[in-house]
């Protein structure tokens, strides 16, 4: 599951000090040259180190280039300069969350809210502080995650325009499990946003939960997580929740192989014992009909649940995973190995026992031994 992205932009107008300096910063910033923009800022505070706007925008740059430490020390310089700067406030929540201080960031949050109450992004920042805490308990802090809920909606409420609002709701309503809410909450995020990565993959892990009930579910939500890892190729979780997809589509595919490989062992077992006529042929025609009947019905369905747009994806990511790949490889090698024994009934009981079994076995193991392996390639987050 995806955790909110936060707002880039200054949360406050407030009119900076120099504004061709800043300004020049805050386009940079926006267009995601987060160094040159820190640069600009730090060039402006050897003039005025005082100027809260300034070190606020400079937390920011820290902060999205991952050094957190420094960020924080930027932000609460500016807070010393002007305690009631919300954005500074603001910033700093998101600061201490990612330093995993979750205390100190709901009263960030919490003091964010006192200073702006009717600013969306306040309460944006206490649903997002809420819901990080809870999910840091192991998601058992269900009076923190209601919170959290009651907070993004509120959020919603003071600005309805506001996409990552709008993923909030779907978030910590999707962690209560109510994921009819939170689909309308991935939608409308999607309307608003279309870019959204976070909110595609999201979606559709919600979708996934219907793809037994829901025509087409498990379509949508293929699609979802190709635009998830298309819109952000360093997000590890669409293509970790691709990677599972086609893993399952492999894993899928041993029942049909494993009905294949009886079909094929019980209808040439008559021949290969001396049986002839129509003990013979009848059993082998059924088997063959059984063989050809599974394999060809899975096909059909497969055409139909991965349309052409989506095989090129699923194949590029299902290549560089070696859990999909072995789990393929012990699928397809029974397939295989079912219609040339019955294609070639005639050989000997001893030899094609002595293949199948081995076989067989390899793709229950494969099975589990992969699903394994998958799993640890899950991301942490």
């Amino acid at each position: 599951m995806t955790t909110p992205a936060t707002p880039s932009g200054p949360a406050t107008p407030s009119g900076p000090a120099t504004p061709s300096a800043l300004a020049r910063a805050e386009a940079l910033y926006e267009a995601g040259r987060y160094e040159q923009a820190g640069e600009l800022a730090a060039r402006h505070l050897a003039e005025d180190p005082e100027d809260a706007d300034a070190l606020t925008l400079l937390a920011r740059c820290r902060h999205r280039a991952g050094d957190h430490t420094t960020a924080l020390a930027a932000v609460e310089q500016a807070l010393r300069a002007e305690p009631e700067l919300v954005m500074a406030h603001l910033m700093r929540t998101q600061i201490l969350l990612a330093l995993k201080r979750y205390g100190d960031a709901e009263a960030a949050a919490h003091r964010s809210v006192q200073l702006a109450p009717q600013f969306w992004g306040s309460h944006y920042a206490m649903g997002t502080a809420l819901a990080a805490t809870a999910e840091a308990g192991g998601g058992r802090d269900r009076a923190r995650l209601a919170a959290a809920y009651e907070a993004a909606r509120t959020a919603v409420a003071l600005g309805p325009e506001e996409d990552a609002a709008h993923f909030l709701v779907g978030l910590t309503a999707q962690r209560r499990g109510d994921h009819a809410t939170a689909r309308r909450a991935y939608e409308t995020t999607l309307r608003l946003n279309p870019q959204s990565s976070e909110a595609h993959n999201n979606l559709s892990l919600v979708r996934l939960r219907r793809r037994w009930f829901r025509r087409g579910a498990w379509t949508q939500a293929a699609e979802g997580f190709v635009a998830s890892a298309a819109l952000d190729l360093t997000d590890r979780k669409a293509r970790f929740n691709l990677e599972a997809m086609a893993w399952g589509t492999a894993a899928g595919a041993r029942w049909v192989a494993l009905v294949g490989f009886l079909a094929s062992a019980i209808g040439s077992a008559p021949v290969r014992t001396g049986a002839t006529g129509a003990d013979a042929l009848v059993p082998l025609a059924l088997g063959a009909a059984v063989l050809v009947g599974a394999w060809g019905g899975w096909a059909v369905w497969m055409a139909r649940r991965v349309p052409p747009r989506l095989r090129r994806p699923l194949l590029l990511v299902a290549r560089n995973c070696r859990p999909v790949l072995a789990m393929a490889a012990a699928v397809a090698l029974l397939g295989l190995y079912s219609a040339v024994s019955m294609a070639l009934w005639s050989f000997d009981a001893g030899v094609v026992a002595g293949l199948g079994t081995p076989l067989f076995w390899a793709v229950v193991l494969t099975y589990w031994i992969s699903r394994s392996a998958l799993n640890r390639r899950m991301p942490k987050d």
